[in-house]
């Protein structure tokens, strides 16, 4: 099999080869497909490069895939090997072979993204060295794992031809809410000067579990994160031991009540720091956990009452009333849509990757405001910000 990468605004291939793309090529409009409420991906052919790092060294290259890459069976990795498909140096190996540290891998692969949302990323404000977008909940915010073009930065480039961007602060991908791109480096360089020197405040809302106090709560409670787990810890301490045992990061929160029904409540969040799941793990510390974040919620409130909304349908409908266009950015559903399958693709003849159901759900957490000296970009508020 011939590969061929694919050059920006190049052709079709020639009979027999296969076009193959790289973190150059930028996403196009044509390259996703709209079904059932869902944004896909087709899938492509792309090369992932890396370099064995220290802890690789001495594994044969199939251990190696194997161990660290567990998306795909043993056997495709010895078949991978064998037909060149991952290669050491640019060169064809076998499967025998012993990796050095430092050594250039590469994977050929035939790449399946997870689906997301098909709501529109809703462009708020454009403006010379800005752009302010409302994200919807399950689009990540930039390529990682295995998203790529099916991100805000992806989507906003594919759609809009807006690039590049600079994202001036993170959301998680099941978090809504407003988000910030600067459309230079200077201006990026500028947001990250002021949101280190501490001068940048941020607002979210959340609904959270259960009547919150009426009172502004503020919680000062360490975070760890552990990222083989994926998520944070609260470490309140020992006022009697030293602070200096604490394995987290120092972190602050400021809460309060907008308005409550005895079984959840609307609370206004404003983080003063900025750690990993910080408002999630804070609320949680809280004793009022968001209210469908199941990997927060402790085990007692695992059974969601039958009167909540179920979470993805709320991000979806989060802003009908509040942004007027937001649909006009939404796709309309398009037919059935041949793609190239790979016969060594383990996710073909699916378009979404194995392990992937479709079920997750968007947080009730949205973010509606930032500002800074001399600026204020905000957001509406979804929907299910007006309990009933």
């Amino acid at each position: 099999m011939k590969r061929k990468r694919k050059e920006e605004g190049g052709g079709a291939s020639e009979e027999g080869e296969v076009v193959w793309q790289t973190p150059l090529n930028p996403p196009e409009r044509q390259d996703y497909i709209f079904r059932e409420g869902r944004r896909y991906v087709a899938p492509y052919h792309f090369e992932f490069i890396s370099h064995v790092k220290s802890r690789w060294a001495g594994k044969t290259i199939v251990d190696l895939f194997a161990h660290e890459f567990k998306g795909r069976p043993y056997e495709y990795y010895v078949s991978a090997v064998e037909c060149g498909r991952i290669q050491v140096g640019g060169r064809v190996v076998p499967v025998s072979y012993i990796v050095k540290s430092s050594e250039k891998i590469s994977h050929f692969v035939h790449r399946h993204e997870p689906p997301v949302t098909s709501h529109g990323v809703s462009i708020l404000q454009k403006e010379p060295d800005v752009v302010t977008v409302c994200k919807p909940a399950s689009i990540p915010v930039h390529p990682c794992g295995q998203y790529r073009k099916n991100t805000v930065v992806g989507i906003l480039q594919a759609e809009h031809g807006l690039a590049p961007l600079f994202p001036v602060h993170r959301l998680d991908r099941l978090v809504s809410g407003l988000l910030i791109f600067a459309r230079n480096a200077s201006k990026a360089d500028l947001f990250r000067q002021q949101i280190e020197g501490g001068l940048v405040q941020k607002r979210y809302i959340a609904m959270v579990v259960g009547e919150f106090p009426e009172n502004e709560l503020e919680v000062n409670v360490n975070i760890n994160y552990d990222a083989q787990e994926g998520r944070s810890t609260a470490e309140a301490g020992d006022p009697t031991c030293d602070t200096a045992l604490l394995k987290g990061k120092a972190a602050c929160t400021k809460f309060t009540r907008i308005s409550t029904n005895g079984t959840h409540s609307i609370v206004l969040c404003e983080p003063v720091t900025g750690r990993t799941h910080q408002i999630r793990v804070h609320l949680q510390f809280s004793g009022h956990p968001i209210a469908n974040d199941m990997l927060y919620l402790s085990e007692q409130r695992t059974n969601r009452s039958a009167e909540g909304m179920v979470a993805d349908k709320a991000a979806g409908l989060s802003l009908e009333s509040s942004v007027s266009d937001i649909r006009q950015n939404d796709k309309e559903e398009e037919p059935c849509i041949e793609f190239s399958t790979d016969p060594m693709c383990t996710n073909c003849p699916n378009l979404a990757p194995k392990g992937y159901d479709g079920s997750e759900e968007g947080l009730w957490l949205h973010c509606v405001r930032y500002s800074g000296p001399g600026w204020i970009y905000e957001c509406p508020y979804p929907d299910w910000a007006s309990l009933a």
